[in-house]
């Protein structure tokens, strides 16, 4: 039986742009409350606008602890619980590690892998309280494979993919679910592609996701029946080849 998300509080981060924005749209229509957060609060103040459902809205950066507690506190102020945890900003970085800047992995690092780690730290204790609950990570391909052009975004999501599967394994008997979704190539603006023409030319030829695609998967897994846990859901482009 499908579940009912209508009523449910939700963290989306990243949510002003690509995966995060889409998840957003999709969860709204569903009836979910919304805390939104990212880096831009202008955008994020016209996407809560657009929006069907009520939302926060709370302009944070992913590598600063003190933003990741208001993230939290926001929304225990504004609704007094936390249904449902996407874990999605990140930022990427490809190229050969000989010409690469370790300054920007340290902040590829702490974005993708450190600030997942300690806003999950920071939503679990209500969760637990609760006993139930839903923790999303946004992983990708990388995380399942080290792909040659991006050793350091792969390193991040590799350790992303080990975090959520020892999380989970803590938390068998809780009563909160914890998965992660890896895409493929996905059309926005992470991967620099933001023309609508081009996004249709790629998709057509199954060359790539839209981020919409990827929403939709998400609300698959966090739709499932309380027993049924998608702990990884990996989804390529038809033509991708990796």
């Amino acid at each position: 039986m499908v579940q009912s998300l209508n009523g449910k509080i939700a963290i989306v981060t990243g949510a002003s742009s690509g995966i995060g924005r889409a998840v957003a749209y999709e969860l709204a229509g569903q009836g979910v409350k919304l805390v939104l957060t990212a880096r831009s609060g202008d955008r994020l103040a016209r996407l809560a606008q657009e929006l069907s459902s009520e939302s926060v809205v709370v302009p944070a950066d992913m590598t600063s602890p003190k933003d990741i507690r208001t993230i939290v506190e926001r929304a225990i102020d504004r609704f007094g619980r936390i249904d449902i945890l996407l874990a999605n900003a990140g930022i990427y970085i490809s190229g050969d590690v000989v010409d690469g800047e370790p300054d920007a992995w340290d902040q590829l690092i702490s974005t993708n892998v450190t600030g997942v780690f300690r806003l999950v730290h920071a939503v679990l204790p209500y969760l637990l309280a609760q006993k139930s609950g839903d923790i999303l990570v946004t992983s990708s391909i990388s995380g399942h494979q080290a792909i040659h052009w991006e050793p350091v975004y792969s390193a991040s999501k590799h350790a992303v993919q080990s975090f959520v599967h020892g999380l989970r394994r803590q938390l068998l008997t809780t009563g909160v679910r914890v998965g992660a979704v890896a895409p493929g190539m996905v059309l926005n603006e992470l991967w620099g592609i933001t023309d609508p023409a081009k996004i249709e030319q790629k998709v057509s030829r199954g060359a790539g996701l839209r981020s919409e695609d990827v929403a939709e998967a998400i609300l698959f897994m966090l739709t499932r029946p309380q027993n049924v846990t998608i702990r990884d859901l990996v989804m390529l482009p038809r033509a991708q080849d990796l």
